[in-house]
């Protein structure tokens, strides 16, 4: 995704500069087929992050598979499963250099539908809220935490998912406030991003 002009909109002047530290650090990585781990608040940015990298991928060979945790949540009270299937089915057979198996959960049906596959050895983006665990850490090679001001954040997030969101801003905050006292995801990030 081209960056917007970063004189005009501090967010994207500091997306920018994260994105640039976050190719630098991942272009540096000797690892063949690397995962990266973005964790963050609702609306921080760790979703234009990831999508940003998968685009932009700053090292050759194959191109990475982006798998967003909204994927996996069963609901909006899934923070913490979403968490465990991300581990379950993407992080811990990708480091043991296995096909990675997922299932897609249906918000409008509230059921996981079809199956998709992250074969071994291709490169991996997993982000979104509840990916960072101290169990996640040693599987991945670079781990990143993204926040920022609560009141950007929501105006975000509800300019991007608007009334279906809305109602749902608290009870999704207090899971993520639950994950951070739980798995302290900021200590454990490699690179820590507070975008306004």
């Amino acid at each position: 995704m081209p960056s917007r002009s970063s004189a005009a909109d501090p967010f994207a002047a500091a997306l920018d500069a994260a994105f640039d530290a976050l190719c630098t650090a991942v272009a540096r990585l000797a690892h063949p087929s690397p995962v990266i781990l973005i964790d963050g608040r609702s609306g921080g940015g760790k979703t234009t992050l990831a999508r940003r990298l998968a685009d932009e991928w700053p090292r050759a060979g194959e191109r990475p598979c982006l798998v967003a945790l909204d994927s996996l949540y069963p609901g909006w009270d899934g923070l913490a499963e979403g968490t465990r299937l991300a581990h379950e089915w993407l992080l811990v057979p990708h480091h043991a250099g296995v096909d990675a198996r997922w299932r897609r959960f249906d918000w409008d049906l509230r059921a996981f539908a079809e199956a998709h596959v992250v074969a071994r050895g291709r490169p991996l983006i997993v982000e979104g809220a509840g990916a960072l665990t101290a169990a996640a850490k040693p599987l991945v090679q670079v781990s990143v935490w993204v926040d920022g001001p609560e009141a950007s954040r929501r105006r975000r997030a509800l300019e991007r998912d608007g009334d279906a969101y809305a109602p749902h801003w608290r009870r999704w905050a207090t899971q993520e406030v639950v994950h951070m006292a739980e798995h302290r995801p900021r200590e454990l990030a490699d690179l820590v991003f507070e975008l306004p």
